[in-house]
């Protein structure tokens, strides 16, 4: 089965969403499974240095009143999964091209970059920096400890980081999901054509697993 995951690195649902399918995986294991994590941006016209909080809030909700109704709501959820939010230590909201252009980075990764299989761990590092230590993952010092965290070689992490490469695919990537009609994330495709939109708990991912596994072996029998 493969499993493509469209998200944003400042997406509180995205990490919450995260731990939700690692839970489903745990109850039901899936044999052969490909898990690709995909370029989404929440807000595609952030500044290249991101921006103050405040400001941020400000824009996205209206100000700090209406945002705190909102991220209520993602505190509570985080809790029930074991993912203490810590919004109050968040500083910048950054933009996010250089967090998606080290995943995209960790998938490719060879032996001397650190080994391959290591995206799932750095969009995880990633994650535990921006909403755990509300860390700027617009920083290159922070992307670098990120990559370092998530297995990557740290100098071979920060020499990509610090040139353009792979930023064209990147925001290729967040283009074609938009014309896909993908307009929020998480979003989870399963085997290229079952779309599952939001951060659901295990049990609505278990019929998703049955439908892809079902239809697998429907091809196979054909």
């Amino acid at each position: 089965m493969e499993i493509d995951i469209f998200s944003d690195t400042i997406c509180p649902w995205c990490f919450i969403g995260k731990r939700r399918l690692e839970r489903a995986l745990a109850e039901r294991p899936q044999p052969n499974l490909t898990i690709r994590w995909r370029t989404f941006q929440l807000n595609p016209n952030m500044p290249e240095g991101g921006m103050d909080r405040k400001r941020y809030l400000e824009v996205k909700f209206g100000g700090p009143v209406n945002a705190q109704a909102v991220y209520d709501q993602v505190r509570a959820a985080g809790e029930s999964e074991g993912i203490d939010f810590a919004f109050e230590e968040m500083r910048r909201t950054p933009n996010t091209i250089a967090s998606h252009r080290l995943i995209r980075y960790a998938a490719g990764a060879t032996e001397a970059t650190g080994g391959p299989g290591r995206q799932d761990a750095v969009v995880q590092a990633l994650f535990d920096a921006y909403f755990l230590r509300g860390e700027d993952i617009g920083d290159l010092d922070v992307l670098t400890a990120a990559a370092e965290t998530g297995g990557l070689d740290a100098a071979a992490a920060r020499a990509f980081l610090e040139g353009d490469a792979e930023d064209d695919e990147v925001r290729a990537e967040d283009r074609s999901a938009r014309q896909a009609g993908i307009s929020g994330v998480p979003c989870f495709i399963f085997n290229g054509r079952h779309t599952l939109a939001g951060a659901h708990p295990p049990e609505v991912l278990h019929r998703l697993f049955d439908l892809a596994m079902q239809e697998e072996v429907a091809e196979a029998e054909a």
